[in-house]
């Protein structure tokens, strides 16, 4: 359980379990999931943004490469499948990586701005953005937030529900 009302919930390895074995029955994907996680840092901010993925637009997320070292999580790999939950722990849908880089926050393109699907999905609104989000993960991490940090850039399909 969160110790504040502004904290994602873990889900339950039960509920992501019988959410994996549900998708595994009716897709016959093989093997387990790579991750489970929620997009954001927030529950509002978590399924503002599963809601996206789920309506459509959004098909590629980013991250700090400095947070996925710190919580000693596996980097996407393409072809992998990831279990997102919604910010109050329950399994949300399973998303497969079609591509993954890592490279500087500045190296982000419009292409890219526009598949995260927030936002105008202008390149000028997701630099400010995501900055601002960045800022706030630097000073949780207690490191300095550069323009040049680097960031894992990730694409994906929404794989389940279909």
């Amino acid at each position: 359980m969160p110790d504040a009302p502004d904290q994602i919930v873990t889900p339950t390895d039960d509920s992501v379990a019988d959410y994996w074995s549900e998708f595994v029955a009716a897709t016959g994907v093989t093997g387990e999931p790579l991750d489970v996680w929620a997009f954001g840092d927030t529950p509002a901010l978590a399924d503002k943004l599963a809601e996206l993925v789920l309506t459509g637009p959004k098909r590629a997320t980013a991250g700090l490469l400095a947070d996925f070292e710190h919580d000693e999580e596996p980097l996407p790999v393409v072809g992998g499948h990831n279990v997102v939950h919604w910010g109050d722990g329950r399994p949300a849908m399973i998303l497969a990586t079609t591509d993954v880089r890592v490279g500087p926050l500045s190296s982000v393109d419009a292409q890219f701005a526009w598949d995260e699907g927030e936002g105008d999905r202008s390149l000028e609104w997701w630099l400010a953005t995501h900055e601002a989000f960045f800022r706030r993960r630097c000073e949780d991490l207690g490191i300095a937030f550069d323009p040049d940090i680097a960031v894992v850039f990730e694409r994906f399909d929404l794989v389940w529900p279909r």
